[in-house]
């Protein structure tokens, strides 16, 4: 592939993403697996984990999964049993977030714990994370070899308890109000960074990947996993509700000091910064709140500084993918690290 092909290739893949997260052959693959998934189990169990998982979202890790594979040179059917198994796990995430922010809103619709109750909410999130290991089991009858399957469940365990790490470690930042940058990132490798990883990681280990392949692919996921969380960040304050499809002032009602939130206290005067504290921890109206915390990061520019770190993170990103074998899937690889800091939702 020609050095222009390979960016219209990059670039192809950055404008597909950002128009439609999801699309393609691929993506309707997954979309249709999980929307059986759970349908023939008729109890309340089987109904609220496909409430979770259908309509499905913008599919970011199953794909990565799947692209993975096919840059390591392998087959994507053989690991597609685990591409389903990475959106279970990423919405058992999603669902328990929901209980802990007490968010009503998911994907444009009600939360599973806003519609069936937090107590069932926990079982659905529970049930969708051990059926993300049996995902991975289920790889044996596609191809995988057991040593390889055995790896990618030490990948996928790891990324369960770095998550529960980072969800802990958020958790005491905001009760101590902590504006510490280094810790902020910290939690975002834990939470966000992991699951993209773990993704790349598992799609390359089942595939067939040598270890340096599975290392560049866990580099390229981390650094991804960073861009798209700062600027999840970012639209928190930048977009509304019916654009995003989840509340725009969870991160105000829950007192989350987010990084344009610690960018703009580290600029801010000792007003603002006194102002900033006030909003975080007030009990007044959220939008009103988040109103006023605009207006400081407005001031303090840090939206802008906040953006220059993802788009760095996107470039990070797009340099390790780069390293891999010249292919389809490497380049477009590439084009999700920079739609990830383009997109709306």
């Amino acid at each position: 592939m020609t050095s222009q092909a390979a960016t219209e290739a990059a670039e192809n893949g950055a404008r597909a993403f950002a128009r439609s997260p999801g699309s393609g052959a691929l993506a309707g693959k997954v979309r249709d697996r999980l929307a059986e998934r759970w349908r023939r189990e008729t109890s309340l169990l089987g109904t609220m984990c496909t409430e979770a998982l259908v309509p499905s979202g913008k599919l970011f890790r199953p794909i990565l999964l799947l692209e993975s594979a096919l840059a390591v040179g392998g087959d994507a059917e053989v690991v597609l049993p685990a591409a389903i198994g990475a959106e279970c796990g990423h919405v058992a995430s999603l669902v328990h977030d929901d209980i802990i922010d007490k968010d009503d809103l998911r994907r444009g619709k009600p939360s599973v714990q806003h519609k069936f109750g937090a107590d069932n909410a926990i079982l659905a999130g529970d049930a969708l994370i051990f059926d993300l290991f049996s995902a991975l089991a289920e790889c044996r009858r596609t191809g995988a070899s057991a040593e390889r399957i055995v790896a990618a469940l030490e990948v996928v365990a790891r990324c369960g308890i770095d998550l529960c790490r980072g969800q802990s470690l958020e958790a005491e930042l905001g009760e101590r109000m902590d504006f510490d940058l280094d810790a902020y990132l910290t939690v975002v490798r834990l939470k966000t960074a992991t699951l993209f990883r773990s993704a790349c990681e598992c799609g390359a280990l089942l595939a067939g990947g040598d270890e340096r392949m599975v290392r560049t692919l866990g580099s390229y996921a981390e650094n991804l996993g960073c861009a798209f969380q700062i600027h999840d960040d970012l639209m928190s304050y930048t977009r509304e509700t019916g654009v995003m499809g989840k509340p725009d002032t969870s991160d105000v009602r829950n007192g989350r000091p987010t990084l344009p939130v610690i960018l703009a206290y580290q600029a801010a005067t000792p007003a603002d910064r006194a102002a900033i504290t006030d909003i975080l921890v007030g009990d007044g109206a959220p939008d009103v709140r988040r109103e006023l915390l605009v207006s400081v990061m407005d001031r303090t520019g840090a939206l802008r500084t906040a953006d220059r770190l993802a788009r760095k993170y996107s470039e990070n990103a797009v340099a390790m993918a780069s390293r891999l074998p010249v292919a389809a899937s490497r380049d477009r690889l590439c084009g999700y690290a920079r739609a990830a800091v383009e997109r709306d939702r």
